[in-house]
């Protein structure tokens, strides 16, 4: 028996092997309307801008190019429009428009010579990329560059103005020309830290002092009872001869005296012994409107900052004072300043809002000493200056500094002391707690805490008004990078 090899002839004669392939079945596709080039503004995007409710612009086309503003021209273009773009695989547009190259002037042809998407029409977009003159006034013109996203709200809790950072408060990317600004946290100094409403500005008032602190009316009653001893006393010598009464008033006298001068230059140290003795709180525990003492490293706000003398960076406390010593015949630091004593002549002590990692519980908590707080710091200071100029010859740094403030320097005996908290160190706050929704604060007490009388060293009562501040030279303390 013979096999017989199955062979078919093709359209174009030819006869191969084989059977003849079986049509299969196209997949329908689908067709539908070239969406229309936006150029990112949503009223024209059709049915995207109704899902948003709005209002849908009805230009159909875009004038480009430049157009002239004669009714008709004559040219490479005659009465057809040049579009470029990228080609559409419809295959109705492709039969539409078959004409390519330039046309000549008199040619009433009406092919184009077009590519690029449709609108929703089935015509084709004429889209703006450039100057128009003429006294045309384009519908609807989209200038090229960066577009403009509209940002949703989040709720999202930021610090700084809206305007800083890298987008402004439309969303868009901010423009800048010139040289970068920093769109982080800023650094104040000098003037500038005087005018900002962030910044608590301290005085001396705020520090402790003695005689600030014991209550005037007994200072009056002690004073007007010593007079009457004294009188009673002298009296009673002068008529019976007994001095034991005036021995009694002068023993007196003298033992308070002695007092008062002891809490005078002791006083400060016995408070920063009872910040210190004082037990630290676990802020995790904490209940709203307690009275706490948290110990933990302190971290920069969104206003950080400088040393005025010695420009130490990134710091939540500064403190510059300037001292001058008044001899015989010298000149008064200020109007209360007596002679053979040092006097202020010149004090810069600021604070701001800062961040404070609790040790005990490890969380962060808002410590607000900005915004004009009260505040009673106890920051040590560092003698960086102790000059006479009039032997010895100040340095150029120190007299630029001066020069700065508008301060002279005619043969004075001075002393330049700062002190500074930066970021990293470790401090002690004593304050209330404040929580709102999810933040920890630490704000001031509406009263005045008192520290109690110390019998065993002789100390009196003081008052603390504000958020009590303690931290020792932040020059000499190893600081925690954060």
């Amino acid at each position: 028996m013979s096999s017989r090899i199955p062979s078919h002839q093709l359209s174009n004669g030819l006869y191969v092997s084989g059977r003849p392939e079986q049509p299969k079945e196209r997949t329908p596709t689908m067709t539908s309307t070239a969406m229309p080039y936006t150029g990112g503004d949503i009223k024209k995007s059709g049915e995207l801008g109704k899902m948003f409710d709005i209002p849908v612009d009805g230009t159909k086309s875009r004038k480009s190019g430049p157009i002239s503003g004669a009714p008709s021209r004559t040219g490479s273009f005659g009465g057809a429009g040049s579009h470029s773009g990228p080609i559409q695989p419809n295959a109705a547009a492709r039969a539409a428009y078959t004409t390519s190259g330039p046309m000549s002037s008199g040619s009433a042809s009406l092919k184009k010579s077009n590519s690029g998407p449709l609108n929703k029409h089935g015509e084709p977009v004429k889209k703006s990329s450039g100057p128009q003159s003429g006294g045309v006034t384009p519908v609807g013109r989209q200038n090229s560059g960066p577009l403009a996203p509209v940002l949703p709200t989040t709720g999202l809790i930021t610090s700084g103005p809206i305007s800083s950072g890298p987008l402004n408060s439309s969303g868009a990317p901010r423009k800048v020309s010139g040289p970068l600004e920093a769109t982080g946290s800023m650094k104040l100094q000098g003037s500038a830290a005087v005018h900002n409403q962030a910044v608590t500005v301290l005085s001396q008032g705020d520090e402790y002092s003695f005689r600030g602190n014991f209550p005037k009316a007994i200072l009056w009653l002690l004073i007007l009872l010593f007079v009457m001893g004294f009188i009673a006393g002298g009296f009673i010598l002068g008529a019976v001869h007994n001095a034991i009464l005036l021995i009694v008033v002068v023993v007196l006298f003298g033992l308070v005296a002695a007092s008062f001068t002891w809490n005078t230059y002791w006083g400060r140290r016995a408070i920063m012994g009872f910040v210190a003795r004082y037990p630290d709180s676990e802020l995790r525990t904490a209940k709203n409107g307690q009275f706490v003492k948290v110990s933990g490293v302190v971290t920069c706000g969104n206003v950080p900052l400088e040393s005025s003398y010695q420009k130490v960076p990134r710091c939540v406390y500064t403190s510059t004072s300037l001292y001058e010593y008044r001899g015989w015949d010298s000149n008064a630091a200020n109007p209360t300043h007596r002679r053979f004593t040092w006097g202020l002549r010149l004090l810069e002590r600021r604070v701001v809002d800062f961040y404070i990692s609790d040790f005990q519980s490890g969380l962060r908590a808002l410590v607000k000493t900005g915004h004009g707080a009260r505040v009673t710091p106890y920051v040590d200071d560092s003698v960086l200056i102790n000059v006479n100029a009039a032997k010895e010859e100040l340095s150029p740094e120190f007299l630029r500094w001066l020069g700065e403030r508008n301060l002279s320097s005619d043969d004075r005996i001075m002393r330049l002391q700062e002190g500074y908290i930066k970021e990293g160190s470790t401090v002690s706050v004593m304050g209330v707690v404040q929580r709102n929704e999810n933040v920890l604060m630490i704000v001031p007490p509406p009263d005045p805490i008192t520290t109690g009388c110390q019998w065993t060293k002789c100390i009196f009562p003081a008052s603390l008004e504000g958020i009590v501040l303690r931290c020792e030279d932040a020059s000499k303390n190893d600081v925690i990078p954060v």
